[in-house]
């Protein structure tokens, strides 16, 4: 059984950082796209930043370019986001996903996680 499983969300003010985990269980994720999407209410999920397999490459969304960064652990089957100069509206509930055909389109991709929180105060 595969399983996306995130940690790491919370609440911080605006400016901090956060560092969101997601650990991948059931098969090896080394030959998979792995991304990090983010939802809002009333909003589809969006594209935040993807890792190809090792050496392929990463993506951004715009709005995150030079504060957040993606890295991915082969080995642990693991993918972190690292999330600096926080703002509000980055706000929402981040999602780790595996198995995509393209970056952003979140219907390609096999495998979510649960989802965790972020909040940022102004």
């Amino acid at each position: 059984q595969v399983q996306l499983v995130e940690s790491g969300g919370g609440l911080v003010q605006a400016g901090g950082s956060l560092r969101l985990s997601c650990a991948a269980s059931g098969r090896t994720f080394s030959r998979y796209v792995m991304a990090w999407f983010r939802q809002t209410p009333g909003k589809e999920r969006e594209f935040v930043a993807g890792s190809r397999w090792s050496g392929g490459g990463t993506e951004y969304t715009d709005s995150v370019k030079g504060r957040f960064t993606i890295s991915r652990d082969n080995a642990k089957n693991t993918v972190d986001l690292q999330m600096n100069s926080l703002k509000p509206e980055d706000t929402a509930v981040y999602y780790c996903a595996a198995g995509g055909s393209q970056w952003h389109t979140a219907s390609t991709y096999q495998y979510w996680g649960q989802g965790t929180q972020v909040t940022v105060s102004s």
